[in-house]
């Protein structure tokens, strides 16, 4: 079973898309903010990592950048409104990173999901 850390501090946005992957058979965990989500990474594995970037605490490029300037390759989906997102990712020194625009719907942020965990199964 796969296990996905789901980084967005709203609740109902954290709450769809738990629900939606637990019914797809996925293991999930919620962090509000991105310094509870580095905590929860400090104790934890997963196999993949939803990544709001505008998040109270510290934001998800700073998760995402401390993250990968310890070495540490999880796979990611940033989740953004940001129009900039792309141009930034691409300039990210690591791969195993990918992104969805908000609003999304939920089958392209599955299908991203599989794509990142080499699970090519369908919805």
């Amino acid at each position: 079973m796969n296990r996905i850390l789901i980084v967005e501090d709203e609740a109902q946005i954290a709450g769809f898309i738990d629900k939606g992957l637990k019914k797809k058979g996925f293991q999930t965990t919620i962090a509000s903010n991105g310094e509870e989500a580095l905590q929860i990474l400090e104790d934890n594995l997963f196999d993949l990592l939803l990544l709001d970037i505008q998040l109270p605490i510290k934001d998800g490029w700073s998760v995402l950048e401390e993250l990968r300037s310890q070495k540490n390759l999880i796979p990611i989906i940033v989740m953004t409104a940001c129009y900039d997102v792309e141009e930034k990712i691409s300039k990210l020194p690591h791969q195993n990173i990918d992104y969805v625009s908000k609003p999304f719907r939920f089958a392209e942020l599955l299908v991203r999901i599989q794509n990142l965990l080499g699970l090519y199964c369908h919805t």
